[in-house]
């Protein structure tokens, strides 16, 4: 009766997912219920963990609960320490959730809400969650390696080194991107200045206050710091509406990008107790308490979807990033559904804290599937904003116009009606100067989700503060991936360095911290200064091209992992990696040819060089004519080695599946737990 109950349990559940994405795939009449998508993502994510994990599980992975992992082995009480799963679960989650699930789903939507729902829903299930679960599998038997180190014993020389060039490409690439999104939220906008530079000495005193006023008080230090992160929420409106005042936190794109540069600079070279941890445990509470507050939001105002399920912008001619809904819309939306830089979560500190190989399921596959569904409710937030709306904060004004009359003409021109009245009235309701132009996802996804919340939590009148939180959680993340972003591709050219000279590889060593900290800042603020430079608002160019390293980089991951699979003699489900490969493969391959070759100049790089030299030549256009082809060099660059470590784990396979080479994985050896009782 009990096997019965689950079996009639489990067909309700699949009838109700099959309901509702029937539902968003083929609706076309009036506008639909956000529940739908929540419901849907419900039902794909039950049954993905219940039945294609433990699949994975049992038959790919044979996970062994007797099996000691490193953190048992190798427990030293600092990198190496059993710990407890949902421990583990919620340090994986806030580790991979970066500024992408929010924003990538956001920029899609200018396809409409149904491209970018699909590919988050089948992408995650049977890609992002498969890469994330099995590469944490395989560095726990393997003391928790990275994936550069996994690559150079598993397939070789030229796999370590195009891991090790990927990795630190993604690095650069979403940091500089990372940094553009917080500079066009927060241009003009004293408020959300404000707020979120108080929350750099409330960090600092949350470290002081654990490492030195209150050792070991992190309950206290949290209740501190989190009363004193609202109290800059309310205390940046008073800022924003005093004459005085408002002046000294209103800046321009290039003066907060400098900002921002020497920020980042400053986080990589300060102790880590001091701003690093602090920062990241804030943001972790707010970050998880935010998400768990929209989803009570859209539960209790199940608000109408106003985009439609497809735009006319499907064809590339989109006003937020040009480029069709094949392939770009799966780069634009990398996180959420798979995302190369997981792998380095996967294979960073997370193995280094399972304590029972059992647990990977959870944190691995689990951890991602809470990411996609973040995606799923970012796509919402987009979605409830009127079309003409979306468009006016998401276009640039090299496209729409630089005056708010001719954006609202122009918009209002594709068939999505805005008025520049409209738009005053709301910037006004959210406590900004102008909405329009807005460009990088982050204002839209703030003006969504205030909207979703003053809704259902409190009304119009505290619709302003609502943005503002929001706008500071966004932020509040995005520079701690910026601070830690920096600290480890930071780490990671001091070890390539100190090949040359050993001192600069030691990461104790202040002339080499503040020599390799401005390499990478270096690197990273190039590349966000590029996109506050162009008259298109950066996105077009940068976002695209962070989506392309970062699904290269999955593609990596997956070989390692293929390879991995084929040599423990279980090559007949090689399929569970090899076909997200595959689709990885199509995507970014096609899209990396489009960035660089093709004519259309709002999508190819060589070719908006082209149309700029015909111009009248100038400094400004020089320097724009160079950034794009470095943007193709940096491309094509990636795709030729990703193409090489191809070239070589395919030919592994076949030596290994045809009986040529003997098979050989570096796992370390079986060691019984001593968990095994408590396991029992």
């Amino acid at each position: 009766m009990a096997k019965f109950s689950r079996i009639l349990a489990w067909l309700i559940v699949a009838s109700l997912g099959t309901l509702a994405v029937a539902t968003i795939a083929l609706h076309r009449g009036e506008q639909i219920s956000a529940m739908w998508l929540v419901l849907a993502a419900a039902c794909t994510y039950a049954l993905g963990y219940r039945f294609y994990s433990k699949f994975i599980s049992a038959k790919v992975l044979a996970l062994d609960s007797l099996r000691a992992t490193p953190a048992e082995r190798l427990d030293n009480g600092r990198d190496f320490v059993p710990t407890n799963k949902w421990v583990v679960f919620g340090h994986h989650f806030a580790a991979i959730a970066g500024p992408g699930p929010l924003i990538g789903p956001v920029l899609a939507a200018q396809f409409g809400y149904l491209p970018g729902t699909l590919w988050i829903l089948a992408g995650a299930v049977f890609g992002g969650c498969v890469q994330d679960f099995v590469i944490l599998l395989f560095s726990v038997r393997r003391d928790g390696k990275s994936l550069t180190e996994m690559a150079r014993e598993e397939i070789g020389r030229v796999g370590g080194f195009v891991a090790y060039v990927a990795v630190l490409s993604i690095i650069v690439i979403l940091l500089g991107a990372g940094a553009l999104i917080v500079v066009n939220a927060l241009k003009s906008s004293p408020w959300g200045v404000f707020t979120i530079a108080m929350t750099i000495p409330i960090a600092v005193l949350m470290g002081f206050y654990v490492r030195r006023m209150r050792p070991g008080k992190v309950l206290e230090s949290s209740v501190l710091g989190f009363a004193l992160v609202i109290l800059a929420i309310l205390a940046g409106q008073w800022i924003s509406q005093n004459a005085i005042t408002a002046p000294w936190f209103t800046f321009t794109a290039p003066t907060l990008a400098i900002v921002i540069i020497i920020y980042g600079y400053a986080a990589s070279a300060l102790p880590v107790w001091l701003l690093l941890a602090p920062r990241d445990y804030l943001s972790t509470f707010v970050k998880l308490g935010t998400i768990g507050l929209l989803a009570i939001g859209i539960i209790v105002w199940h608000p109408t979807l106003r985009m439609p399920p497809l735009t006319r912008f499907v064809d590339g001619t989109g006003p937020v990033f040009s480029g069709s809904v094949f392939p770009f819309a799966f780069i634009t939306i990398a996180c959420g559904a798979i995302s190369g830089f997981h792998s380095l979560i996967s294979s960073g500190t997370t193995p280094k804290l399972i304590r029972c190989e059992t647990e990977t399921r959870m944190v691995g596959y689990g951890a991602m599937m809470a990411e996609s569904m973040v995606a799923i409710l970012a796509t919402i937030a987009a979605c409830v904003l009127q079309p003409g709306t979306y468009f006016a904060i998401n276009s640039p004004a090299g496209i729409v116009g630089k005056t708010a009359d001719a954006a609202a003409a122009t918009i209002s021109g594709w068939g999505f009606p805005v008025t520049a009245e409209g738009m005053h009235a709301l910037a006004q309701a959210v406590g900004e100067q102008t909405l329009f132009n807005r460009t990088g996802g982050a204002p839209a996804f703030a003006v969504g989700m205030a909207q979703i919340f003053s809704n259902s939590l409190g009304g119009q009148a505290v619709m302003a503060i609502w943005y503002h939180f929001a706008i500071m959680f966004e932020a509040l993340f995005i520079l701690t991936v910026l601070d830690a972003g920096t600290r480890v591709g930071r780490f990671m050219v001091q070890d390539a360095l100190g090949h040359l000279w050993k001192p600069l590889g030691r990461t104790s060593w202040y002339p080499s911290i503040l020599a390799t900290s401005a390499l990478i800042v270096g690197a990273w603020g190039y590349f966000l200064w590029q996109g506050v430079k162009d008259p298109l608002g950066g996105i077009n160019s940068l976002w695209p091209l962070f989506g392309i390293c970062n699904q290269l980089l999955a593609t990596v991951a997956l070989c390692v992992a293929t390879t991995i699979i084929v040599k423990t003699h279980k090559a007949r489900f090689a399929p569970v990696t090899v076909v997200p490969l595959t689709w990885l493969i199509a995507v970014t391959f096609t899209a990396s040819w489009h960035k660089m070759f093709d004519p259309n100049p709002r999508i190819g790089f060589l070719a908006q060089a082209r149309q700029l030299s015909a111009g009248v030549p100038s400094h400004e256009v020089s320097r724009l004519i160079f950034n794009d082809r470095l943007d193709a060099v940096v491309t094509g660059i990636l795709v030729s080695l990703v193409t090489l470590i191809l070239l070589e784990s395919a030919w592994l396979w076949m030596r290994v599946i045809s009986g040529h080479k003997q098979a050989e994985v570096k796992e370390v050896p079986f060691v019984m737990t001593r968990f095994a009782e408590e396991q029992g």
